[in-house]
């Protein structure tokens, strides 16, 4: 009977450690990433032996209907987020399958945590949360799409149920995954995000490479500690497990040994959307062309770098949130959109192999081609340095139209600090008119998006209306703010399409009416028939065309619609007492 029951006990430990092993290990040559279904099995299995360090969370639903679940890891066993804060823990947020044909951070994920939790080794002073697959929709939609991968063998497609590239999302949400990745954000307030990738592009030695906050972008408090301290961490911790890293970057003319473009992550993306919440925020990019095994481990062996740094400076992570937070709400002005400074040039030694040119069995033409056979060390140019070139002055306050719901639902989620007019009332404020718009004739992601936005800013009375909005400037969350009211940013809601319909003019004139009302104007002001003539004589299309003239008196008429490509949000320069609800 003993016998038989230590062959049971053995059986029992031999099927429990086979089950916390995840479907990478045990797959054939390591190179099969989960499916969605195999995720979340996995880490209900496991939160079933972990039940007091573990928690699983679902928050809202994706565009396929599905909740995104997030994985939450916390030593002592507190998983109420307000608590964890009255603790003063850190929270560290990891993003996994964003594009699902990038999947190393969804095996790596579920190794790491099964670890953390097996070997009791979760950080004290850092609650972790992982989001285990994000793109869930792209996920389920499994192939083999990437065709100039190395593996796995099957992956999911890059866009969503909606077609979405979500890691363009995060600034206009318009999905539901992004929605959920908000709420996440504003409930557990991270110090610090990554978000893991696959890069293609040139090949080269590294296995991994890195995206940080763009230094001149980043809070100066966050970017002095990123450059100095942590991210040179991550490097040298790096390069001792056997993956060296590189910054990640565009060759400046094709090539990587002409020299790398940093890349610059607006808040279309993950790492320039959580910048706006002040959160120091990594983007690992592992090589598309390196055995898949090998890029699931990198990123493993990053991600414990990060935690255990983040435990490590625990508590000046926190310090420094707070400082940037607090400088962040009486900064005076914010940069709109920046742009690469390729006079201000560093260097940087780089591991390459040499590129070549032969003759294309396709096209019969030359075809670029990287010799493994012919690596290469040489120093090279590195351009790291952005200059802005868009910025605004904030004002005291904007006043938001309650009409426009969609700024205000993601204002709300944001965590932005919001109050309503009480009454109806004519405010003085500072108003934009559009002039020139550039927008292209396709598309991207959705959207017809504005660039290069000229403004003509004009102090006017506007009438607003009880319940419409009040957003006072003196918030930890005014890049975010800033950033997406003023027309000229770079993801500015603006550029988004959010306000298109003050774009179209509403009401015209009839001409055989309007003209007798137009004569009568011009002989009653001579300034406008002095107006109209100046504009004549230089416009000979407008000296030649009866209805252009027509147009040009009512378009300077008491009769043209004031709101015609006026943007509906007034900017309050000054510290005028409003009535409130």
């Amino acid at each position: 009977m003993r016998s038989i029951l230590s062959v049971i006990l053995l059986c029992f430990v031999c099927i429990t450690a086979n089950a916390q092993l995840t479907p990478f290990e045990l797959s054939k040559d390591k190179n099969y990433t989960a499916t969605y279904t195999e995720v979340i099995s996995y880490y209900q299995q496991l939160n079933k032996l972990y039940p007091q360090q573990m928690k699983m969370i679902n928050y809202g639903t994706t565009d396929v209907g599905k909740p995104l679940t997030l994985i939450v890891l916390s030593k002592n066993g507190v998983f109420d987020p307000a608590q964890v804060k009255k603790q003063d823990k850190r929270v560290l947020l990891i993003n996994n399958g964003i594009h699902p044909g990038e999947p190393e951070g969804i095996d790596a994920s579920m190794m790491l945590v099964r670890d953390l939790l097996k070997k009791n080794q979760l950080p004290k002073d850092v609650v972790l949360c992982f989001i285990a697959l994000y793109n869930i929709d792209g996920n389920l939609n499994r192939g083999q799409s990437r065709v100039s991968q190395n593996g796995p063998v099957a992956y999911g497609f890059r866009g969503n149920y909606r077609n979405l590239d979500l890691n363009r999302d995060f600034i206009k949400a318009d999905s539901r995954n992004a929605l959920a990745f908000t709420q996440i954000l504003t409930t557990w307030k991270p110090e610090v995000f990554l978000d893991n990738h696959t890069s293609d592009g040139a090949d080269y030695q590294y296995v991994m490479t890195l995206i940080e906050t763009q230094k001149d972008k980043q809070n100066p408090i966050l970017a002095d500690y990123t450059s100095k301290t942590l991210t040179p961490y991550l490097y040298s911790h790096m390069e001792k497990s056997g993956y060296e890293m590189i910054p990640y970057g565009a060759g400046e003319e094709g090539l990587p040994d002409s020299g790398i473009v940093s890349f610059l992550e607006t808040p279309r993306f993950a790492t320039g959307f959580t910048a706006q919440h002040n959160i120091i925020s990594y983007i690992t990019e592992t090589h598309m062309l390196k055995a898949f095994d090998k890029r699931v481990y990198a990123t493993y062996d990053f991600m414990q770098h990060l935690i255990d740094i983040n435990q490590r400076d625990a508590k000046l992570i926190g310090e420094l949130k707070k400082k940037a937070d607090a400088e962040v709400a009486q900064q005076k002005t914010f940069a709109l959109k920046w742009d690469v400074d390729m006079k201000a040039v560093d260097t940087i030694t780089f591991k390459g192999y040499e590129a070549g040119y032969k003759t294309s069995d396709v096209s019969g033409l030359k075809r670029l081609y990287y010799d493994r056979n012919k690596p290469y060390t040489k120093v090279i140019k590195f351009y790291n340095t952005y200059k802005t070139t868009a910025a605004a002055d904030k004002p005291v306050a904007y006043v938001i139209p309650q009409a426009w719901g969609k700024v205000i639902e993601l204002f709300k989620l944001n965590g932005v600090k919001m109050q309503q007019l009480a009454h109806d009332t004519t405010l003085n404020l500072q108003m934009y008119y559009f002039g020139d718009i550039k927008t292209p004739t396709r598309p991207f992601e959705g959207h017809y998006l504005h660039s290069s936005v000229q403004l003509n800013p004009v102090d006017m009375p506007v009438k607003f209306y009880a319940g419409d909005y009040v957003v006072y400037t003196n918030q930890a969350i005014n890049r975010y703010i800033v950033e997406t009211l003023e027309p000229q940013g770079v993801d500015s809601f603006f550029a988004w399409n959010f306000f298109d319909s003050v774009l179209g003019e509403k009401e015209y004139f009839s001409d055989y009416v309007f003209e007798d009302i137009a004569a009568g104007l011009l002989k009653k002001d001579p300034a406008l028939k002095q107006k109209l003539d100046d504009a004549k004589a230089k416009d000979p299309q407008l000296a030649n065309s009866a209805q252009a003239q027509l147009f040009f008196v009512y378009k300077n008429s008491p009769y043209f619609e004031k709101t015609y490509m006026r943007y509906p949000v007034g900017r309050l320069l000054n510290n005028t007492k409003l009535d409130l609800k």
